[in-house]
C-alpha cells in the first residue's frame, strides 16, 4: 500500500480520502484552514459538504504542510483553483525529486491562461505531475457510487503508478498521454455547465441544454485541438463524460450556480448562495481569452462572460445564440453533390 498526502481537504479532497483510505494506503489529508483541521480531527467527517459519510481510520488529518509533503509515495493536489499556485509555492522546498504528483483539481489561471497541472509544474519544477479528471462528483465517489476517470501523464509509468493507486471495483482509471486535452476539458465544461444551468433557471427544456451542451463540446474541442489536444480526449470521459454530469447533476456547483443566476441572481450572489468555489466564474474569463488567443470561435464562451461580467441578460444571451448567421454544423464535411 502507498503512502500518499491530499493537499486540500474541501468535498473532493476528503472523497478522495475515503476512497484511497477504503483501499487500505496510508492518506494524510492535509489543510490549511486550521477550523477545518479541527472539525476533521474531531468528527471525521466533512458535515457542511459530505455529511454521514465517515473517514476511514487509515485517514489522519494535518494542517502541517511540510511533513505532509515529506516521504511520499503520491502527492494529490485538490486545491481550489485560485489557491493552487500559492499552495505549490509553499510545498516546493518540502518536494522531493521526482516526486509524483496528481493534480485533481479543475481550472485555468486567469492571468497566465495555465492550466493546474502546468502552475504546478511552474512552482515545483523537480516534481513528476499528472492529471486525473472526469466525471466524479465527490458525493458519489465518498459513497462508493461507481465512477470512471481518466490518469494523463507525460510517462507512462507514472500515468500507470496512479491508475494502480486510484483502481478499485469501483472506481475505475483509464491512462491517456494527452494531458493539455484532459485539463481543457475538466476546466471548459465548467464554463458550458453555467449555460447549461442558465437556460434550466430560465425554465427551457431538454432540447436547449441538449444544444448548449453539443455545441459546447464543438467549442472546447476547437479550443482543445488548437492547444494540442486530441479529439479523442474530448469525445472521452474527461470531455463529453465530465461536461454530461456537470450539466446535469444536482450535486453540480457551476449547474446550481447558473441556475439561480438564469433566475434573476446575478454572479456574486449566485456564487454566495452555492457556498462553494464556482470554478466556472474563475475559468470564464480565461477561456474567453485563449479563443481569441488562438482565434478560435466560443459563442457559447463569450456569452457566458456577457452575463457573469457585464450584466447582460441570460434570456437575451440565448436569444443571441439562436439568432447568429446560419451556418454547417462541420466544415470538414463534404458534399455528395
Amino acid at each position: 500500500m502507498a503512502k500518499i498526502s491530499i493537499l486540500g481537504a474541501g468535498a473532493w479532497g476528503t472523497a478522495i480520502a475515503i476512497l484511497l483510505g477504503n483501499k487500505g494506503h496510508e492518506v494524510v489529508l492535509w489543510s490549511a484552514l486550521k477550523n477545518e483541521v479541527e472539525q476533521l480531527t474531531e468528527e471525521r467527517e466533512l458535515k457542511d459538504k459530505l455529511p454521514g459519510i465517515k473517514l476511514p481510520d487509515s485517514v489522519s488529518i494535518s494542517g502541517d504542510l511540510k511533513s505532509s509533503c515529506e516521504n511520499r509515495d503520491l502527492i494529490v493536489f485538490a486545491v481550489a483553483s485560485p489557491f493552487v499556485r500559492a499552495t505549490a509555492k509553499s510545498a516546493c522546498s518540502f518536494i522531493a525529486d521526482n516526486q509524483i504528483i496528481v493534480n485533481v483539481g479543475k481550472g485555468i489561471e486567469e492571468k497566465t491562461l495555465e492550466t493546474l497541472t502546468d502552475i504546478i509544474k511552474d512552482e515545483i519544477p523537480q516534481a513528476d505531475v499528472a492529471v486525473l479528471s472526469g466525471p466524479s462528483h465527490a458525493e458519489e465517489v465518498s459513497k462508493g457510487i461507481p465512477t470512471t476517470c481518466v490518469v494523463g501523464a507525460d510517462s507512462k509509468d507514472t500515468a500507470h503508478f496512479v491508475q494502480d493507486v486510484f483502481m478499485g471495483e469501483r472506481f475505475r482509471v483509464y491512462t491517456s498521454p494527452d494531458v493539455i486535452g484532459i485539463e481543457l476539458g475538466g476546466s471548459l465544461k465548467n464554463v458550458i455547465a453555467l449555460a447549461a444551468g442558465m437556460a434550466d433557471g430560465l425554465g427551457f427544456g431538454d432540447n436547449t441544454k441538449a444544444a448548449l451542451m453539443t455545441r459546447g463540446i464543438a467549442e472546447i474541442s476547437r479550443l482543445g485541438i488548437a492547444m494540442g489536444g486530441k479529439m479523442e480526449t474530448f469525445a472521452g470521459l474527461s470531455g463529453v463524460g465530465d461536461l454530461i454530469v456537470t450539466c446535469t447533476s444536482k450535486h453540480s456547483r457551476n449547474r446550481n450556480a447558473g441556475y439561480l443566476i438564469g433566475k434573476g441572481y446575478n454572479m456574486e450572489e449566485a456564487m454566495q448562495e452555492v457556498k462553494q468555489v464556482v470554478e466556472g466564474v474563475y475559468s470564464a474569463k480565461a477561456a474567453l481569452a485563449l479563443a481569441r488567443k488562438y482565434d478560435v470561435e466560443m459563442p457559447i464562451v463569450e456569452q457566458v462572460n456577457l452575463i457573469l461580467f457585464e450584466g447582460k441578460p441570460a434570456f437575451e444571451a440565448v436569444s443571441d445564440l439562436l439568432l447568429r448567421d446560419k451556418r454547417r454544423e462541420y466544415t470538414e464535411l463534404q458534399w455528395k453533390k
